[in-house]
């Protein structure tokens, strides 16, 4: 009888994974329940995904999407994603501990659109509807201030009071190439259009995409780790897509279906920005279960990046 496996290439990109701006947020979550002890309390999921919230809520987080859920005298961490003024207003006045564990780059978008406010510029903002940064960004400025922006189309027709006093933002985990081409259409439409100083879109987030696109060309298909949930790690299925590789988006290991790499000899792998690099090793795993694995890193670039812990906890 023949044993052997089928032989099977890994190009895993580099970098992946955890951003600065993830691991913070979740250093946040462990050091509160280490000061405070458990239960601490987190608005909505601190990033998109399971196993990392999990893993939380083994150690006494609990999650819950409103703050009206969270009862009296204990801590609350509001997530990576940023929330509306209202949500630590609101904490304030009922006399709830918090922690702000919103990415220092989404933190950035919120003071730009403040001070465009101030100017009293009318913003297009460049984003997906729903998703917790962006309801979090539009909750920063008065009702009526900020128009969103989630197409070409939309960037096409979208009509304000004076087109000759709008800025835009964009959301930090976007397409790079489809924002490259909404901001196209708006500098068309709108010349004196005020951009912001330096591109919105996080360093994590174009970093990955990059990534990706030095080695889809060489893999017959690709699987990019992370949550349904998670823009930035939807985005990298399509930036591979577009390159002519096929790629499926999946959250861990057990979601693999053998029978996608039938035809497989090369086989690209990376992970979102809120993926663990454990998640990453147990995909790899299952591969050499089944196949005769070669793997081998391709990186584009390295990051350094460091974000400060919030005053209180750095000692914790």
């Amino acid at each position: 009888m023949n044993n052997s496996k089928t032989a099977l290439t890994l190009l895993i990109a580099a970098p992946r994974g955890f951003c600065a701006g993830v691991d913070r947020a979740i250093r946040i979550v462990e050091l509160a329940i280490e000061k405070y002890g458990a239960p601490v309390y987190v608005r909505h999921e601190i990033v998109h995904n399971r196993y990392v919230v999990d893993a939380l809520k083994d150690q006494g987080a609990i999650f819950v999407e409103e703050l009206d859920e969270v009862p009296d005298d204990v801590p609350v961490v509001f997530s990576a994603h940023g929330v509306p003024k209202a949500v630590p207003a609101k904490a304030e006045e009922r006399g709830l501990e918090y922690l702000d564990a919103t990415c220092p780059l989404v933190s950035k978008v919120h003071r730009q659109a403040e001070r465009l406010v101030e100017k009293g510029q009318h913003i297009l903002f460049i984003g997906h509807r729903d998703h917790p940064e962006v309801v979090g960004t539009f909750g920063q400025v008065p009702e009526g201030a900020m128009t969103l922006v989630e197409t070409h189309d939309d960037a096409e027709n979208v009509v304000v009071e004076n087109p000759d006093n709008v800025g835009f933002l964009t959301q930090t985990t976007l397409s790079v190439d489809d924002t490259v081409d909404i901001i196209q259409v708006l500098r068309r439409r709108f010349p004196q259009i005020n951009a912001p100083r330096s591109e919105d879109i996080c360093y994590a987030t174009s970093n990955r995409q990059e990534a990706v696109k030095a080695i889809a060309s060489n893999c017959d298909s690709m699987l990019v780790i992370g949550a349904p949930n998670s823009s930035n790690s939807v985005r990298l299925v399509e930036v591979a897509e577009r390159q002519g590789t096929p790629a499926r988006l999946i959250q861990r290991a057990t979601e693999i279906d053998f029978d996608w790499f039938e035809d497989v000899q090369t086989l690209g792998i990376t992970a979102g920005a809120s993926a663990p690099e454990i998640l990453v090793r147990e995909v790899v795993e299952a591969l050499g279960h089944r196949f005769d694995v070669t793997e081998r890193e391709v990186e584009t670039t390295r990051e350094k990046m460091l974000f400060k812990l919030p005053r209180g906890l750095e000692a914790a």
